[in-house]
C-alpha cells in the first residue's frame, strides 16, 4: 500500500484527509496516467457515486481534474460500485471511478479506480498516480478544444446494468416474497427498478430514502437485526441486505436467521456443482471463512481455496485458477461468469433463483452449511505504524500460539490489521461461543497494552 491508496482505493474522513483539492489532483493524475498507458490523447472515464453528503463535492472535483487533463467523462450518477465496473467494460471506457466508502459511516468517503477491463487498478498504475500527486509531477493542463467533455447518461446506463443483471437468471421468481434493505445507499437508485422487472415476485423495500448522512446508519448489511425481525414478523421468504455501495449482499432466511457470505457460497456453489457449472469443483474464500464452510466443502467432495482477506485477493485467485465462484463471509460474492467484482444485486438474484428453483425454504438451504461460533473484536489503533509494530510483537505472536494450543484443533485464531480502517481485528472460532469470546477478549486486551 502507498501513502494515498490502500487495499480498496483512497479512503478518508472528508475534509480531514480527503478533500476536493486532493480529488482534483487525483483526477488530473489519473487522466495523465491513462493517456500514457492507453496511448489515447482523450481517455474515457466513467464515474459513479454513492449517496454520502460529500459524494457530489468529490465528484465535481474529480470531474474537473479529469477534464482539465484532457479526459472525457461518462457521468453515471448514484449507482452501485459493481455497476461502474460493468459499464466501464460495456462502454469500452479506459477506466471507471467510484466515489464511495462502502460500509463505513457517512463522514468517510473514498475514491476507487477500475481499469478498462473492470478490475481494480493495478498497483503499478496506482503508484504512478500517487507519485504525480505527491511530488507535483502534473503535466500542463489542457486548453481550448483539448479540455475533456462530460456526457450525462445516468438513467440510460443504469438501465443497461439492470438489463445485464436480469439476463443472468432464467426464472421469474414467481411466488416469492422478499424484503430488501438498501442501506440508504447506492442500491436505493437501482434495487426497486431491478426487482420490478420480476412482476410475479413480491418485493417490499426499506431504507431507500438517502439524505446524505443516513447511509449505513443502523441499516443494511452491517446492521441486519432490524431486517431479520421484519422478515420473521412479516412472513417473508427472504430478506436481502446491501451495504452502502451495494457491492456486498447478506440475506435473512424465512426464520429470521442471517445467511452470511459463506452460506451464500455453499448454497450457490452446490447449485452450480449439481448443474455441472462449478469449474474445478472449487470455491474460493478467505481466511475469515467459518470452519463450517470448510467442513461443508469437505463433505461435498469439493475444494476450498482460502486467500488473504479482501475481494481483490479472492478475484486474483479465481482468475489464476479459472474458478467461477468465490467471496467473503462479509458478503462480497463474485460470480465471475457475470462480473469482475463483488456485486450485491447480482448475488441477491442468484440466491433467489436457487431458492425458487429448488422449491425449498431459504432456511433449509442455509442449514446445509453450519456456522461455528465466531467472535470478531475490533481494537482501535492510532496509526499505521502502530499497527505494524503490534503485528510484529513477539508477545502477541506467543499469545496467539497459546490460544491455538488451548483450542486443540477445535477452532481457529486470526489476528490481522484492517486495510481500510485504523483497527486490528481479532477473530476466534470455537465449538462453544463462550470459549471463542473469552479467547478473543484475551487477545484484544493484549493488543490494547502493546
Amino acid at each position: 500500500m502507498g501513502k494515498l491508496f490502500g487495499t480498496d482505493g483512497i479512503r478518508g474522513v472528508v475534509n480531514e484527509n480527503l478533500n476536493a483539492d486532493l480529488a482534483f489532483e487525483v483526477g488530473c493524475a489519473a487522466a495523465q496516467v491513462l493517456s500514457k498507458d492507453t496511448g489515447k490523447a482523450r481517455p474515457l472515464v466513467t464515474i459513479g457515486k454513492d449517496t454520502r453528503i460529500s459524494s457530489d463535492m468529490l465528484e465535481g472535483a474529480l470531474i474537473a481534474g479529469l477534464c482539465s487533463a484532457g479526459a472525457d467523462v461518462l457521468h453515471l450518477g448514484v449507482i452501485p460500485t459493481p455497476a461502474v465496473a460493468f459499464l466501464t467494460i460495456a462502454n469500452k471506457a479506459d477506466a471507471g471511478i467510484v466515489i464511495s466508502a462502502s460500509h463505513n459511516p457517512f463522514e468517510h468517503n473514498g475514491i476507487k479506480i477500475f481499469n478498462g477491463q473492470g478490475f481494480k487498478l493495478s498497483d503499478a498504475l496506482e503508484n504512478e498516480i500517487e507519485d504525480i500527486v505527491l511530488f507535483n509531477k502534473k503535466s500542463p493542463l489542457r486548453t481550448g478544444a483539448d479540455i475533456g467533455q462530460v456526457t450525462y447518461a445516468d438513467q440510460q446506463e443504469a438501465d443497461a446494468y439492470i438489463d445485464h443483471l436480469v439476463s443472468t437468471v432464467d426464472t421469474d421468481l414467481a411466488g416469492l416474497r422478499i424484503l430488501v434493505d438498501c442501506a440508504n445507499g447506492a442500491a436505493s437508485a437501482t434495487a426497486g427498478r431491478l426487482f420490478d422487472r420480476f412482476p410475479k415476485l413480491h418485493t417490499d423495500i426499506i431504507n431507500a430514502d438517502p439524505n446524505g448522512v443516513n447511509i449505513n446508519q443502523d441499516c443494511g448489511s452491517t446492521h441486519i437485526g432490524h431486517l431479520a425481525a421484519m422478515v420473521k414478523a412479516g412472513g417473508y421468504d427472504l430478506g436481502i441486505a446491501f451495504d452502502g455501495d451495494a457491492d456486498r449482499c447478506l440475506a435473512v432466511d424465512d426464520l429470521g436467521s442471517e445467511i452470511d457470505g459463506d452460506q451464500v457460497l455453499a448454497i450457490c456453489g452446490t447449485d452450480l456443482h449439481d448443474r455441472g457449472l462449478l469449474d474445478g469443483n472449487t470455491l474460493v474464500a478467505t481466511v475469515m471463512s467459518n470452519l463450517g464452510l470448510h467442513l461443508f466443502v469437505k463433505e461435498k467432495g469439493l475444494t476450498l481455496l482460502c486467500t488473504d482477506v479482501g475481494d481483490r485477493n479472492v478475484l486474483e485467485q479465481m482468475e489464476a485458477g479459472n474458478f467461477v465462484l468465490g467471496g467473503e463471509q462479509s458478503g462480497h460474492t463474485i460470480f465471475r461468469r457475470y462480473a469482475t467484482t463483488g456485486d450485491g444485486e447480482l448475488t441477491a438474484l442468484q440466491l433467489l433463483a436457487v431458492v425458487h428453483k429448488s422449491g425449498q425454504k431459504a432456511s433449509q438451504l442455509a442449514s446445509m452449511c453450519s456456522r461455528y461460533p465466531q467472535i470478531l473484536v475490533n481494537v482501535p489503533i492510532a496509526s499505521k505504524e502502530k499497527k505494524e509494530a503490534i503485528m510484529a510483537s513477539q508477545q502477541l505472536l506467543d499469545a496467539v500460539s497459546q490460544v491455538e494450543g488451548e483450542l486443540g484443533g477445535n477452532g481457529r485464531v486470526l489476528v490481522r490489521p484492517s486495510g481500510t480502517e485504523p483497527l486490528i481485528r481479532v477473530m476466534v472460532e470455537a465449538k462453544e461461543e463462550g470459549d471463542a469470546l473469552s479467547f478473543a477478549e484475551k487477545l484484544a486486551n493484549i493488543i490494547k497494552i502493546l
